[in-house]
């Protein structure tokens, strides 16, 4: 009876612990252009497109693609391109403490975008 009672207590501990180590949907990514322009972007991954005016801090979806960019300069210039995304560090302990890291692989939370990013413009 008393080791029914632990197993049952252990299993629930580690069910109700899948989500504890994830992070933010939304990630601060700082970005600008490379001569100084302000403008325009619309940024696009899997989970999100926006538009916002340069240079910003967008506040972007983490997504396992990349972070691409189409970008108009004021003075007309036009920029396309990608931003990488990468894995951090918590799908680790994710992977080995709690699920496995399937929560963290279902919903991207485990991937980063760099906190800046200089778009260049030729």
């Amino acid at each position: 009876m008393k080791n029914n009672i632990m197993t049952t207590t252990l299993c629930g501990f580690l069910l109700a612990g899948c989500a504890t180590i994830t992070n933010d949907a939304m990630v601060p990514v700082a970005l600008s252009f490379s001569n100084g322009d302000s403008g325009t972007c619309v940024l696009t991954n899997k989970r999100q497109t926006q538009t916002v005016d340069m240079p910003t801090t967008a506040s972007v979806r983490r997504s396992d693609d990349d972070l691409r960019y189409d970008c108009t300069t004021s003075k007309g210039k036009r920029a396309v391109g990608g931003v990488p995304s990468t894995m951090g560090g918590k799908i680790v302990a994710s992977a080995v403490f709690i699920d496995f890291g399937i929560t963290d692989a279902i919903t991207d939370k485990h991937r980063e975008y760099p906190a800046s990013f200089v778009i260049p413009v030729k």
